[in-house]
């Protein structure tokens, strides 16, 4: 069959033809689907684990690229799909998926979408209701809401019922864009070493809006942005009132962060992460249904753009916006 294939650690994906013997076989086990796939999505999660870098990552190779995706069951069925069987993946003709990881996709919403969507809307969504436990009527804070999946946790907890949501960002036009989506303050910032007083400019910006009330902080960046994040905490929150910081993604580039104890102990800051395996599975694929039912009713979207799969090569090269979406 036609697929997507990683050859070792670290290579990018080439096109070309993977054995598919026992695929059927394999398939009829119980518990086993065999989906034809449609269309599937190159997010950030993807592309790391199909490459051996995510720490959820197998390390066998070659292995067929593509995380999750949407496509059909042996009996019909339209469904998106998540982490199939190794070394099958999301970008081939046909893939070999567990069925409790197969999940309908709703009829009003399309291949492209329910592809695209599912992965940084689960992230959200999990950080938000299965880590932060977000209760309507709080305010949210999301850090790096310009990304794809920023955008998406922006809309994503007015959805749920947040009273405020803030975002910050690097780039201020795209900011801007974000008030349509919801937002109801901005903050940009710059921080690094072409820009020295960067993080100490963001810091005091926040510091006014934590005064005011935040209570969950989903972070996206991680680095020196973070830090300057949790040190307004420290600095701005009242006595005992329980900020609950999830760390979701390091799109900054940096792994750590130098953090100084007495940012914890003078506030009642709650460090936690979100992402496979700090949120079970079943939870998880709960989270893919409820934002697939989501969509419509929230009016979530998300830019894409489509490539066919023969055109892997130069798909997996493209800037991550809009989201490239790979047709089978």
């Amino acid at each position: 069959m036609k697929a997507a294939i990683v050859h070792e650690v670290g290579a990018s994906p080439v096109y070309g033809e993977f054995d598919e013997a026992g695929l059927e076989a394999a398939a009829a086990a119980e518990g086993m689907e065999l989906v034809r796939v449609s269309a599937s999505a190159l997010s950030p999660f993807s592309k790391l684990r199909s490459t051996g870098k995510h720490y959820s990552s197998g390390r066998v190779f070659p292995v067929v690229a593509g995380a999750d995706g949407v496509g059909r069951t042996a009996d019909g069925r339209r469904v998106y799909f998540v982490l199939p069987e190794a070394p099958y993946g999301a970008l081939a003709e046909k893939t070999l998926v567990r069925s409790r990881q197969c999940i309908a996709v709703p009829d009003e919403v399309d291949d492209v979408t329910a592809a695209a969507i599912v992965n940084p809307g689960m992230s959200g969504w999990a950080a938000l209701v299965e880590r932060a436990r977000l209760v309507r009527g709080e305010t949210v804070l999301v850090h790096g809401a310009t990304s794809t999946a920023g955008r998406l946790a922006v809309q994503i907890a007015k959805h749920l019922g947040a009273a405020r949501v803030i975002g910050t960002g690097r780039n201020e036009r795209e900011l801007e864009e974000l008030l349509s989506l919801g937002v109801d303050k901005v903050i940009p910032f710059r921080v690094g070493a072409d820009h020295p007083n960067g993080a100490q400019a963001f810091e005091s910006a926040l510091i006014e809006e934590f005064g005011r009330g935040i209570d969950v902080v989903v972070d996206y960046l991680w680095g020196e942005s973070a830090k300057a994040v949790i040190t307004a905490i420290a600095r701005a929150v009242e006595e005992a009132h329980p900020v609950r910081f999830v760390h979701v993604g390091s799109a900054a580039g940096e792994r750590n962060v130098d953090l100084p104890g007495e940012a914890l102990r003078s506030s009642a800051i709650q460090l936690m992460g979100s992402g496979v395996k700090s949120v079970p599975m079943v939870k998880l694929l709960e989270v893919i249904g409820q934002v697939l039912a989501a969509v419509k009713p929230a009016g979530l979207s998300i830019a894409t753009k489509t490539m066919p799969l023969a055109e892997i090569a130069e798909a997996w090269s493209a800037s991550a916006k809009p989201r490239i979406v790979c047709t089978v």
